[in-house]
């Protein structure tokens, strides 16, 4: 088939989202030793978030933002684009806090959708931003009935959450071949990741933050009677009153962090742009993104120039919680993505891939997300997100704004504050049962596309095993 040589025009470049205008420069470095009130490592959404409404709630700190790479080079650069109320963690919250406390987690989650896109518009950037919701497929009974668990779940906190679709009314949003049903929420949103990580970088310059590019941080060191906290960089060390982690994915690369949080690879492909005959068959005039209810799912987005990206899993992790080169991903998972497109747009069976690459994110042992500031030592991270961070990143960044003015709030009495988790296990051990679990998963896929008439239990003992239910 055409595809097949290149299986991808670019595989790597970071991700597709730079593609047009290219990987941005590295601003200025840390140019020596420095003394600030907060300092922020890590120049993704979080840390730039956070950064954003510490800077608007005290214009006179004294914050510096350090960045190995430039501001958008990790997952929110790379990312889904879904904008989205999703967040790692409400299942087992609510077994741990109760489910009143879940539910206020949750509803703050609805309210962040509009928060970043209003923001954004507030500030000036540009994102692309459609606020189309949420769109999740059924193909096979199976999925179908995680489908209408997944829509009592969510109605069970609060009405007008989620809509239950039938195949004719999922073909009128979006015609995937197979889809037997949908469900629709409202609370959601498709962006372009890297213009609004970009953005948010030249909007928290404007403020007078210090963000310092080409600067790795070697060590994080806690404070205590004698000293304050501080961040080592080969530039110089950063002191400062507070110093918060926001290094997702990349934190496993830390000392002392590596088993932390695993660092799950996810993989996408975008097409070329697709011509106005095949729009009119598939719809998604909405430019709703879209999910499934596969075991190893798969999310995607109809992009503003008219292509789809498309993501899912791939090769799950890489031994050691080593990370990517760039973006690049392997060949298989290409091919992978490639057959998932090809399944459920059959019409673009022959478009080109003009773009592959990957990126990672942050995996807690728990699967749930956590935010926190040690007031004794001065340090404080969050992260965990688990693929659902464009939203949560923003959240995360009013809560570590509020826990470090000190100020008791609603969001700082939110259950995924202070939240602990033990560690993953040591190699070998994770690199194997990571493998194990996505093995299994789409061993349990492939059994329920042949005809299995129920979840198969395969995927139900992997769930159990690795802590993800």
């Amino acid at each position: 088939m055409a595809w097949e040589v290149p299986v991808a025009a670019v595989n790597g470049g970071v991700s597709f989202w730079y593609a047009a205008g290219g990987v941005p420069r590295p601003g200025p470095a840390l140019p020596g030793d420095a003394d600030v009130d907060v300092c922020v490592v890590g120049g993704g959404y979080t840390g730039l978030w956070t950064a954003y409404y510490l800077k608007k709630a005290e214009p006179s700190l004294r914050i510096a933002l350090l960045e190995r790479r430039f501001c958008g080079y990790g997952a929110s650069g790379r990312n889904g684009g879904w904008l989205y109320n999703g967040f790692a963690g409400r299942g087992a919250f609510a077994r741990k806090y109760g489910r009143g406390r879940a539910a206020a987690m949750q509803r703050v989650m609805d309210e962040a959708v509009g928060e970043v896109a209003c923001t954004a518009a507030a500030e000036g950037i540009e994102a692309d931003v459609v606020r189309g919701g949420v769109l999740e497929v059924a193909r096979s009974g199976p999925q179908l009935e995680r489908l209408k668990a997944y829509v009592a779940a969510e109605r069970g906190y609060g009405d007008g959450r989620v809509e239950e679709l039938g195949a004719k009314e999922t073909a009128e949003r979006i015609a995937v071949a197979g889809a037997v049903g949908g469900a629709w929420s409202p609370y959601g949103a498709r962006i372009q990741p890297a213009k609004l990580v970009r953005g948010l970088a030249r909007v928290v310059r404007g403020l007078g933050v210090e963000v310092h590019e080409g600067t790795p941080v070697s060590a994080i060191l806690p404070g205590d009677a004698h000293r304050r906290p501080r961040a080592v960089t080969p530039h110089g060390t950063v002191t400062a009153d507070h110093v918060l982690r926001a290094t997702e994915g990349f934190t496993a690369g830390l000392p002392g962090e590596r088993r932390t949080w695993l660092p799950m690879n996810s993989a996408m492909v975008a097409t070329e742009p697709l011509p106005a005959d095949f729009w009119a068959r598939a719809g998604w005039q909405g430019r709703e993104v879209l999910g499934d209810f596969a075991h190893a799912y798969m999310y995607a987005q109809r992009t503003a120039d008219d292509r789809i990206a498309l993501g899912g899993r791939g090769v799950p992790y890489r031994f050691g919680s080593r990370t990517d080169s760039d973006g690049s991903t392997q060949v298989e998972t290409v091919l992978q993505l490639r057959r998932i497109l090809d399944r459920f747009f059959p019409a673009a069976a022959h478009a080109r891939i003009d773009h592959a690459w990957a990126g990672v994110l942050g995996v807690p042992r728990d699967w749930c997300a956590t935010v926190e500031l040690d007031r004794v030592s001065g340090l404080g991270r969050a992260g965990g997100y688990v693929g659902s961070g464009v939203t949560t990143t923003n959240l995360a960044g009013r809560t570590l704004r509020d826990l470090v003015l000190g100020r008791d709030t609603e969001l700082t009495a939110l259950p995924w504050v202070g939240h602990t988790v033990r560690r993953w296990e040591p190699e070998p051990l994770r690199w194997l049962g990571v493998r194990a679990m996505y093995a299994a998963y789409h061993a349990a896929d492939r059994q329920e596309a042949a005809g299995r008439t129920g979840t198969s239990p395969i995927a139900r003992a992997a769930d159990l095993v690795s802590g993800r239910h």
